[in-house]
C-alpha cells in the first residue's frame, strides 16, 4: 500500500472538505446539518493526516520509486491536490474551529494558510517546468488534469479571503493583497489552458473512459475564480478603508460581484458540457478509479460560488441553484466515498502508474537483451 501510494488520494480530501463547507452554507434549514458538516470536516483532517503519513513513508522507504513521479505526465499533476486539500482544512478552522476554539483556531488557520501558499506556488511553477523539460506531452494526450497544479494558488487566494477578516487591519491588508496576487498567479493561466482543452476536444474528441471524470475539472478554476473574487470583494471595503484606500475597496467590491457573475455564467457552459460528456461515458461504461473524485471538488467550488452570489445579490434563483448543486455534490460524495472505501479495503485502488511504466520498460529491456543473446 505504501509503495503504491500516490498524491491522487488527496483528491478525496478535496472532495470531502468542500462538501463540509457547502453543507454548512446550505440555504435551507435542516436540523443537524451544521453538526454533520463539522464532523465531516474533522474526518477530513484525519484523512489528510493519514494520507500525509502514507506518502511520507513512501518517500522514506521507496525513494527510487517515489521520485519517478516527476517524469510521469499524469501522476505528477496530482501534486496540486495536496495544497487544495489542505485549503479546505484551513477554511474549516475558520468556519467550524473559531466557534469552538476562538483565536487559537485563527492562529492555526493562519499558519496552515502560509504553508498552503508555499505549496501552491511550488506546484504552480515547478510542475509546469517539469512539463516543459522532462515529461512527454501532446495535444492529443492532454486532459483537464493539466489544471490541477495551476489551480492550487487561486484556491489559496479564496482561503486568504476567508482568513483576512479574522486578522488585525494591517495584517489583513497584506493577506488580501497577497490573495489578489495568488488569484492572478492562477486564473489567467487556467483560462489559457481551457482554451487549449477546447481545441483538443474538437480535434481529438473525448479522452478514454478511464479519464471520464476529468471533464469536470474545467469547472474548478472557474468556480474558484468566481468564489475568490466574491470573497475578496466582500473583504475589500472595510480592509482597504482601514488602510486609507476606501475608493479601491468599493471598486474591488463591484469587480467581485460583476466578475463573479460573469465567471459563474462561463462555468454554467462547462457544467452543462460536463453533464453531456458524463452521459456519453455512462452509455459506454465508466470503470471506477480514484479519478472519480474529480466529480466532487469542481462541483463543490461552483456550488460555493453560487451560494456566495446568492448572499451578495439576494436573488432566490442563486439560492435554489446552489442548494441543488450541494444536494448533487452530497449524492456524488456518498457514491464515490463508498466505492473508494471498498477499493481501498480490497487493495485494487493502490496503483502507481509510474511503477507500472518502469516495470513495463524493464520487461521490454529484458526481452531485447534476451533476443540479442539468442
Amino acid at each position: 500500500m505504501v509503495r503504491q501510494f500516490t498524491p491522487n488520494w488527496f483528491a478525496a480530501t478535496m472532495g470531502s472538505g468542500v462538501l463540509a463547507l457547502a453543507l454548512n452554507q446550505f440555504p435551507f434549514a435542516i436540523p443537524g446539518l451544521h453538526e454533520t458538516a463539522r464532523a465531516l470536516w474533522m474526518f477530513n483532517i484525519a484523512l489528510f493526516v493519514l494520507f500525509s503519513l502514507l506518502y511520507t513513508a513512501r518517500w522514506v522507504f521507496f525513494f527510487d520509486g517515489a521520485r519517478r513521479i516527476f517524469g510521469h505526465p499524469v501522476a505528477s499533476m496530482f501534486f496540486g491536490a495536496i495544497p487544495m486539500g489542505l485549503a479546505t482544512i484551513v477554511n474549516g478552522f475558520l468556519v467550524f474551529g473559531v466557534p469552538l476554539w476562538g483565536e487559537r483556531a485563527v492562529a492555526i488557520a493562519a499558519a496552515l494558510w502560509r504553508a498552503d501558499v508555499a505549496l501552491s506556488l511550488a506546484c504552480g511553477i515547478l510542475i509546469p517546468f517539469l512539463m516543459f523539460t522532462r515529461q512527454d506531452h501532446s495535444i492529443a494526450k492532454m486532459t483537464a488534469v493539466w489544471l490541477l497544479p495551476v489551480v492550487a494558488a487561486e484556491v489559496a487566494a479564496a482561503s486568504g479571503a476567508l482568513l483576512a477578516p479574522h486578522l488585525a487591519p494591517s495584517e489583513a491588508f497584506g493577506v488580501v493583497i497577497a490573495s489578489y496576487a495568488l488569484w492572478a498567479f492562477s486564473v489567467p493561466l487556467a483560462m489559457s489552458l481551457l482554451v487549449i482543452l477546447l481545441l483538443r476536444l474538437a480535434l481529438h474528441k473525448l479522452p478514454e473512459r478511464e479519464m471520464a471524470a476529468s471533464g469536470w475539472l474545467a469547472l474548478g478554476p472557474i468556480g474558484t475564480g468566481a468564489l475568490g473574487l466574491l470573497l475578496l470583494g466582500a473583504d475589500a471595503p472595510h480592509i482597504f478603508a482601514a488602510s486609507g484606500l476606501s475608493g479601491v475597496g468599493d471598486v474591488a467590491f463591484g469587480v467581485g460581484v460583476l466578475g463573479g457573475v460573469m465567471l459563474w455564467g462561463y462555468g454554467a457552459w462547462w457544467l452543462m458540457l460536463a453533464l453531456l460528456k458524463t452521459a456519453s461515458y455512462l452509455l459506454r461504461g465508466m470503470p471506477f478509479n480514484m479519478g472519480w473524485w474529480g466529480f466532487t471538488f469542481p462541483l463543490g467550488v461552483y456550488a460555493l460560488a453560487t451560494l456566495a452570489l446568492a448572499n451578495v445579490t439576494h436573488l432566490a434563483i442563486f439560492s435554489a441553484i446552489g442548494g441543488g448543486l450541494t444536494f448533487g455534490l452530497a449524492a456524488l460524495w456518498v457514491i464515490v466515498a463508498a466505492r473508494t472505501a471498498h477499493g481501498a479495503w480490497r487493495g485494487f485502488l493502490f496503483v502507481c502508474p509510474c511503477l507500472a511504466v518502469a516495470e513495463t520498460a524493464g520487461e521490454i529491456e529484458a526481452e531485447e537483451a534476451a533476443k540479442e543473446l539468442l
